[in-house]
């Protein structure tokens, strides 16, 4: 008898701590904070300076156009000085029409000065990149085997 009360006593205890841990917050389950929790924005990406910006993309026209180091470092500071021209009319915020047409005018003078710096069959690559930068790869592998044969 002294077991089947203590028994019944335990089950009894056991329950009534379950109610109550349920009522007050269950201690196994998600603990909650006092302290409010401040959301913090995530930070802005760092913009690239137009130095930075030709370093990352430099790899890819170097090895579309087969640059040598002269015809690498013409490439490289034409493009750093109309990036950067680029960038600072970006800053300015002009209206659209007139944005466009400076945007038309330094990509003029950009084609222009590397016309002046590049043998004429590594600017063709240059103009078909500019065109068509998916499709660059694919005519450099088709002109390759043209040579080849």
């Amino acid at each position: 008898m002294k077991k089947f009360n203590f028994s019944i006593l335990f089950v009894f205890f056991l329950l009534t701590g379950q109610i109550v841990s349920g009522q007050v917050g269950n201690r196994f389950g998600r603990q909650r904070n006092a302290i409010p929790q401040v959301q913090t924005p995530p930070p802005e990406p760092e913009k690239l300076t137009a130095a930075q910006y030709v370093d990352k993309e430099m790899p890819r026209i170097k090895e579309l156009m087969e640059l040598d180091p002269f015809e690498e470092a013409v490439v490289r500071s034409t493009l750093e000085k109309y990036v950067q021209k680029r960038m600072e009319l970006q800053i300015l915020q002009l209206e659209p029409k007139k944005m466009k047409e400076e945007y038309e005018k330094i990509r003029k003078l950009q084609d222009a000065e590397l016309k002046a710096g590049l043998p004429e069959e590594k600017y063709q690559i240059y103009l078909d990149m500019q065109e068509n930068p998916s499709k660059a790869k694919r005519k450099k592998k088709k002109r390759k085997k043209e040579k080849a044969e």
